[in-house]
């Protein structure tokens, strides 16, 4: 599943993790694919399921098919 950057970013900057936020921001592709990349986002402390549930309901949905 493919989800942007940004939002992982983001969830990053509200737990106040600005260090890691910038480190995903250099290292992290534009578009993360959370299959290919499971072990780079745990190192980050972020579960994809959690990270999911974040995004909006009609992408949410789009990205889960």
């Amino acid at each position: 599943m493919q989800v942007p950057r940004s939002t992982i970013v983001e969830l990053l900057r509200s737990r106040g993790q600005d260090g890691l936020a910038a480190q995903a921001e250099q290292h992290l592709p534009e578009q993360v694919d959370t299959q290919q990349l499971a072990a780079t986002l745990q190192r980050l402390g972020i579960d994809v399921p959690a990270l999911l549930s974040r995004l909006p309901g009609p992408l949410r949905a789009f990205l889960e098919r």
